[in-house]
């Protein structure tokens, strides 16, 4: 079974697997968030607008439609 970011409920850890979209995979990659860092999905902006997720040390505000390209190992 597939889990993306975007599907990640609030307080809830997952584990990058990869990336679906190149072009935001390597924006991702740049700030820090590579396969094999856990995430935590923090909350989510009112209306689904974006989202608030700590990758390792970081916290990153990403919009839904980028989250929906990160790809959770199982």
């Amino acid at each position: 079974m597939r889990k993306y970011l975007s599907n990640l409920a609030p307080r809830e850890i997952g584990v990058v697997e990869a990336f679906t979209n190149d072009q935001v995979g390597s924006k991702l990659l740049t700030m820090g968030m590579r396969p094999g860092t856990s995430v935590e999905m923090i909350r989510f902006a009112p209306f689904k607008g974006c989202c608030y997720v700590k990758a390792g040390d970081c916290c990153l505000a990403l919009r839904t439609n980028e989250a929906a390209c990160i790809l959770l190992e199982a």
